[in-house]
């Protein structure tokens, strides 16, 4: 186990995994600045991907898992309407984000809508991304989640958990 925030796996014993997790708040300020958590800062390095992410929040990906993922999108087929649509809506919004000296991001309108970020911010580390809640949207997500965790946890059996 690494520092709090990341774990260090290996699948088959031969490749290391650095795991986004943990949960952590952040006030955006009027500018739609965020402060990146201390602990996602090495793994997200100082350039990534932020975009739409679904349950109206946002997701953020170090650019090697954003390189996985376009590879994966580049797999949907064309002719399907969800696909395209799927892919506009996600690649539409999509934004390189820098951290500054300060490990501040600067988050476009555009995404501050779609979260409706407005003050208190949620980062949440899952695996391989980041998540960016506004704080009603977070609390909302997670009181739904604990109410139906037993029942989520026993349908995971449908996927091989």
């Amino acid at each position: 186990m690494g520092q709090c925030g990341r774990l260090k796996s290996s699948i088959d014993g031969e490749v290391s995994i650095d795991m986004l997790m943990g949960e952590y708040k952040h006030n955006i300020d009027a500018k739609g600045r965020l402060i990146m958590p201390a602990k996602f800062r090495n793994d997200l390095g100082t350039t990534f991907i932020l975009t739409r992410g679904l349950d109206g929040c946002l997701f953020g990906y170090p650019k090697n898992e954003w390189s996985i993922l376009e590879e994966k999108l580049k797999q949907l087929p064309l002719a399907k309407k969800e696909a395209r649509a799927f892919t506009r809506f996600f690649y539409s919004a999509a934004t390189e984000c820098e951290l500054d000296k300060q490990g501040r991001i600067n988050i476009p309108q555009t995404l501050r809508e779609h979260a409706d970020l407005q003050k208190i911010c949620h980062v949440v580390g899952v695996s391989d991304r980041i998540e960016i809640w506004s704080e009603t949207k977070w609390n909302a997500f997670s009181a739904e989640a604990e109410e139906s965790f037993d029942e989520i946890a026993e349908n995971m059996i449908d996927f091989g958990f």
